[in-house]
């Protein structure tokens, strides 16, 4: 695509605070009309991804897995901060060779149609080795193009709402009346949770945007119509409702301020907030701190209240697997279909031995996932997500999610300090996302 120097997306700055280390990759030679580098196809594949406690030791898991059958594949796993392998795959790909490159890469799914549109011929179609259907529905729009299946869906970022159920008793509520509530319900009962406690409802970072993609999603909505290109901020009034709710927030003083990724866990951790409606992700971060074992429990996300077909699910986050045309494609194809894309009981160890939350619809149930656990008062929590992930609305990302945010986390503080009011900062959004991305 000639404009791709344009959209680029930026680095997102929770993609900057993962470790990351360096390495090599599997490709050889450039790829070309889909046929890759080459067909001799080599025994050995390089993977990069990112994050050691979660996608590296998933991926680990996998390789142990199938080396029982294939003990004549050799699987590299290099671990890149995806920072990092986003820029590497920007470099080599506009360069237009795929030496230096991997057989399989990690993207998250936010970025997947930049790279996909942009590149197509660079990765390998999917479609002969995995369905679409045998996974969850929102994971469709990021991973596939033009029909083809290209991405294997991994992990789900279905949110759940994480209530400290002690604070919630102290200011006469139930897990129950914090269950499938509305933005608005959530305001009013964080004003008597903090009247009653001296606790802040939630943690924010406000240049931070999770929340607001969370709440868009729920109503099926994003900052890109469905064509995946064209802005979508003015006049978009899931949007707007979205930045309302979001500034009575911090306009009802339910919120603890934090700058960075610590301190957001640090707020929970040390007993500061009496919620944490975001990710599945978090769980293991909520856990971290064992004296809270029984304190918490997780219900469905709350939706926006005058947007009608807002619901009780969303996405934050969540990446898929893609193998790169490159020398050792189908070697690489066949270890993604047959781990990651179809072993239901792989599923069930990656979230009983690291949490990781999978999308594959064959692995939604089973032993991992009745589990109660102990820390949310018996709550069979896996359980709950895999079925809030089948609710997920399904929204197309487009190319320019990162691109957008970066003129609307601006626009953004400008809101919430009172210098400009909601229209104004839609439309002063969309006409820079217009000017800039044309």
């Amino acid at each position: 695509m000639k404009n791709w120097k344009k959209i680029l997306l930026p680095l997102a700055a929770s993609a900057l605070m993962l470790s990351a280390c360096s390495g090599g990759g599997g490709g050889t030679t450039a790829a070309t009309n889909g046929s890759g580098g080459g067909d001799t196809e080599k025994k050995e594949i390089t993977i990069w991804a990112w994050d050691p406690n979660f996608n590296i030791a998933a991926l680990n898991l996998a390789k142990e897995k199938y080396a029982k059958d294939h003990p004549d594949v050799t699987i590299n796993i290099v671990e890149n901060a995806q920072a990092d392998i986003v820029q590497k795959l920007n470099t080599g790909l506009n360069s237009g060779t795929t030496k230096g490159l991997p057989n399989v890469v990690l993207i998250e799914d936010y970025r997947a149609q930049n790279f996909l549109q942009s590149y197509p011929d660079a990765f390998r179609d999917m479609s002969d080795k995995i369905k679409a259907e045998d996974f969850a529905d929102y994971k469709a729009g990021p991973t596939s193009l033009d029909g083809k299946q290209y991405g294997i869906p991994f992990d789900s970022g279905v949110t759940g709402f994480y209530v400290r159920t002690d604070y919630l008793e102290q200011a006469g509520y139930t897990v129950e009346d914090v269950t499938n509530i509305d933005w608005d319900q959530f305001i009013e009962i964080g004003k008597k949770v903090k009247a009653a406690t001296g606790k802040a409802m939630l943690t924010q970072d406000p240049n931070d945007l999770g929340t607001l993609r969370v709440m868009l999603q729920s109503a099926g909505s994003w900052y890109l119509k469905e064509d995946g290109v064209t802005p979508n901020i003015a006049g978009n009034a899931a949007f707007k409702e979205a930045l309302e709710t979001y500034k009575a927030m911090f306009d009802a003083d339910i919120v603890k301020l934090n700058s960075d990724w610590s301190q957001f866990v640090a707020a929970f951790n040390s007993g500061d907030v009496a919620s944490v409606p975001t990710g599945n992700w978090i769980t293991p971060s909520v856990k971290a701190e064992a004296s809270q074992s029984g304190k918490w429990a997780v219900v469905p996300i709350p939706r926006l209240k005058d947007t009608a077909n807002s619901i009780n699910a969303s996405n934050s986050g969540g990446s898929s697997w893609y193998v790169m045309n490159v020398d050792g494609k189908d070697a690489a194809a066949d270890f993604m279909a047959e781990t990651f894309g179809s072993d239901a009981e792989l599923y069930q160890d990656l979230l009983s031995k690291i949490g990781v939350l999978g999308t594959l619809k064959a692995a939604s149930g089973g032993t991992a996932y009745e589990q109660p656990d102990e820390f949310f008062g018996d709550q069979k929590i896996y359980s709950d997500f895999a079925k809030w992930t089948t609710e997920v609305p399904k929204v197309n990302f487009g190319l320019h999610t990162y691109a957008i945010e970066d003129i609307l986390s601006a626009e953004v503080q400008n809101y919430l300090n009172g210098s400009k009011d909601v229209d104004a900062v839609m439309n002063d959004t969309q006409t820079q996302a217009e000017a800039q991305l044309k």
